[in-house]
């Protein structure tokens, strides 16, 4: 057990095992460090997050970080944390940062630990600001209540991806015992190694996103009412005070869910990626206000949902899908950008932005028509984020990039997705449509109709059986004989098939796959004659098989419904 609290945890939370199916559970396997580091529920055993899986981890972690950076005690190491808590087990995500933070500082290692809880996004902000090695933020994003999550980023201020990931996972397995002072939180939170970030990286932080207000004085005088949520989460301060920073009037606050509640109990699912179920309050409230705007945070703030008050439909409200934000946002960065190069600011040939590979195309067809950069890449925010860094070293500019699990990075300031940017955006963008008698409906139909429409449907099915994942996978892999895919789904032909699980690719003369490829997770992409493109994968932090498809049409085609009734 390692240590007299962790024993009297263990003798409470014994009495809660009543069977060896329970037992398996929490001892059966270890957890397993990857690129998305650690996500799991609170609890005793190997397999679960507590004080002792923290800190093999932090162990590990430390470890590896020696081994890579000569100067990491001069430059140290950035712990965030938002409000999570497990009452049954002792666990919480500020007790955990407590105890990675009391591992570094027994090494000597600088830490610049919260004292409060913040976004997720504050943790990459200050990796890049401070020029710090590394950052851990301790949260399980949009999780059910019993998970929390151990999140890395490196110095680049982006997540990690391999070869650190195996490196770090290979160092916590050799340093599983742990150090004697590793426990010792009440001698780290009073070591002159300790650092407080939270006043400066909050000022800082609202002071850069500024760079992307550009209708400040607009902002001031707007008369758009903006309904804000944060899903019993971080976001409330953070949101209120990005809408300061641009001289937008403050939005109305859920008051049933404005302050942190690790219960959750208002919501089946605290992710406002559900839509409608998680947004009842907001709509309730806004009725009340006048409001015509929603807008919606997850627990840890890193994303961003919106909805918006139909003209025509009493009573209605339209939920955008991540992929319809990303068009949004994507198109108002890109004109504001434009106004930047009237100055002579910059050169389009240098801009670029990025989405991940399942995510709508409607980027690529901007960019096309604007002359920009468009690229694409594995999902997850630490792809884009890393290649955003490489783009941005090479002295490109990297306006925007999402995912459509509504996540966007509206500046690279935030190497990932950020929801506090992205509001005090979205907030300065509404104002601006309302301006010119315009809603972001009214300007999501004009963006499709200049590049084409994207219509896209995506959503997941519940599997907690591995081996019937693998099974299907397989028998899509085999169909027809062996290492045979489908040629038609639907009555449509299948024209290309991409699985980036074995690194197959038919558009490729090689038949290679050109993104990164892994065994460890499942994901296969099927590309048909009629213009749709249509992806299954496995989720890296949920048991779920997701599943993404969308129908491209050319600029100018107005046969949207039948678009619609083909794609449904």
């Amino acid at each position: 057990i390692g240590h007299s609290d962790d024993f009297n945890l263990f003798l409470q939370c014994k009495k809660k095992i009543n069977s060896m199916s329970e037992l398996q559970k929490c001892f059966g396997a270890c957890m397993e460090f990857g690129t998305a580091g650690l996500r799991a529920a609170m609890g005793p055993g190997v397999s679960c997050m507590n004080d002792l899986t923290i800190i093999q981890t932090t162990q590990g972690f430390c470890v590896y970080l020696e081994q890579c950076f000569t100067d990491l005690k001069q430059r140290g190491v950035v712990i965030g944390f938002d409000a999570r808590a497990h009452p049954p087990s002792g666990g919480s995500s500020k007790r955990f940062a407590c105890l990675a933070a009391s591992v570094l500082i027994s090494r000597g290692v600088p830490v610049y630990l919260f004292s409060d809880i913040t976004p997720t996004p504050y943790v990459p902000f200050t990796v890049s600001h401070l020029g710090l090695c590394a950052g851990v933020m301790v949260t399980a994003s949009h999780n059910p209540k019993q998970d929390n999550g151990y999140k890395v980023y490196w110095a680049n201020g982006a997540q990690i991806i391999p070869p650190h990931d195996k490196g770090i996972a290979a160092a916590i397995e050799q340093n599983l015992e742990p150090w004697p002072k590793s426990w010792d939180t009440d001698g780290a939170l009073q070591s002159s190694l300790l650092n407080d970030p939270y006043q400066d990286i909050h000022r800082e932080y609202c002071q850069t996103i500024q760079q992307h207000c550009f209708h400040r004085e607009l902002n001031k005088n707007t008369k758009v009412k903006v309904v804000h949520t944060s899903v019993h989460g971080v976001g409330h301060i953070f949101v209120q005070a990005a809408f300061k920073a641009f001289d937008l009037q403050p939005p109305y606050a859920v008051e049933e869910q404005k302050d942190p509640d690790p219960e959750f109990p208002t919501v089946k699912y605290p992710n406002p990626e559900e839509g409608e179920g998680v947004l009842t309050l907001s709509f309730a409230l806004a009725d009340k206000e006048g409001a015509t705007v929603i807008l919606a945070n997850d627990p840890d703030a890193d994303r961003l949902a919106i909805a918006e008050k139909q003209e025509r439909s009493v009573g209605q409200w339209r939920v955008f899908s991540g992929n319809e934000l990303g068009a949004l946002l994507g198109w108002w960065i890109f004109q504001c950008w434009k106004q930047q190069k009237e100055d002579g600011k910059a050169s389009i040939k240098d801009v670029y932005m990025l989405s991940s590979t399942v995510s709508s195309k409607i980027l690529r067809a901007i960019a096309v028509k604007e002359g920009f950069h468009f690229e694409e890449t594995l999902t997850g925010f630490k792809w884009m984020g890393n290649r955003a860094k490489e783009l941005l070293d090479q002295g490109k500019t990297v306006l925007f990039a999402f995912e459509e699990a509504i996540g966007y990075m509206c500046s690279p300031a935030v190497l990932d997705k950020d929801g506090v940017s992205a509001a005090a955006i979205a907030g300065e963008f509404v104002s601006y449509l309302a301006s010119k008698n315009r809603t972001l409906s009214h300007q999501l139909r004009s963006i499709y109709e200049e590049y084409g429409y994207h219509i896209s449907k995506n959503s997941y099915f519940i599997c907690h059986d591995q081996d019937t994942i693998k099974r299907l996978f397989e028998r899509l892999r085999n169909y027809d004989g062996k290492n045979s895919y489908p040629k038609e789904c639907g009555g449509f032909a299948i024209t290309a098939v991409r699985d980036l699980t074995t690194g197959y690719d038919s558009n490729q003369p090689d038949n290679k796959a050109v993104l990164p490829t892994s065994k460890s997770s499942q994901m296969i992409t099927f590309t048909f004659a009629n213009g749709g493109v249509a992806t299954m994968r496995t989720s890296g932090t949920e048991p779920k098989i997701k599943y993404y498809t969308e129908l491209c049409a050319a600029p100018g085609n107005r046969f949207l419904d039948r678009v619609i009734i083909l794609h449904y």
